[in-house]
C-alpha cells in the first residue's frame, strides 16, 4: 500500500446510525478505521429536515470542526445557538457539548477531530430542550421518527 488512502465516504463506509439505533432522520459514517487513520477522525453526518440529533456531546480531549457541504442548520455550543449553511466551518473547543439540528431541507456535513482515543465522547440525550416549531408542522412538541422512535425537538 502506498503512503495514502483514498475511501469514498458514501459508499465504502458504512452508516452506522442503525447500529446505535438511532432514527432513520440520521446518517452517521465514521470513516477514521476505513481511511486507516491513527489520530485523525472524520464522519459524514446527513440529518433529515428539521431533525435534531437526540443528544448532545463532547470530547475531552480533541475540538472539531464541522463543515457543511449541503443545506442549513443550527449547531448549538454551549449556550450559543449558531446558524449555519453550506460551506461553514465551525470550530468547537474540547470540552463543550454541542448538538446539531438541520434546516428545512436537511443538512449533510463533515465532522473533522483530532485525538488518540475514538471512544473520547461523553454524551448527554435530550440536552437540547427548546420546543422550537417544525416549518409545515404547526406543532413544537417532540418529533416521532417514522420507526416510531422520537426525538426531543
Amino acid at each position: 500500500m502506498g503512503r495514502y488512502t483514498k475511501t469514498n465516504l458514501r459508499t465504502e463506509v458504512e452508516d452506522a446510525a442503525p447500529k446505535f439505533g438511532m432514527p432513520a432522520e440520521l446518517e452517521a459514517r465514521f470513516a477514521r478505521a476505513a481511511i486507516g487513520c491513527r489520530t485523525l477522525g472524520l464522519s459524514l453526518l446527513k440529518l433529515a429536515p428539521g431533525f435534531r440529533i437526540p443528544f448532545g456531546h463532547k470530547h475531552s480531549g480533541q475540538e472539531e470542526v464541522y463543515v457543511v457541504v449541503r443545506g442549513s442548520g443550527r449547531i448549538k455550543v454551549e449556550d450559543e445557538i449558531v446558524e449555519v449553511g453550506e460551506w461553514d466551518a465551525i470550530r468547537i473547543d474540547a470540552n463543550a457539548m454541542r448538538n446539531v439540528e438541520a434546516g428545512p431541507d436537511g443538512i449533510e456535513y463533515l465532522a473533522f477531530g483530532a485525538g488518540d482515543d475514538p471512544r473520547d465522547a461523553e454524551t448527554a440525550p435530550g440536552w437540547w430542550t427548546d420546543q422550537r416549531p417544525i416549518p409545515g408542522r404547526g406543532s413544537s412538541g417532540p418529533r416521532t421518527s417514522p420507526s416510531g422512535s422520537s426525538a426531543r425537538r
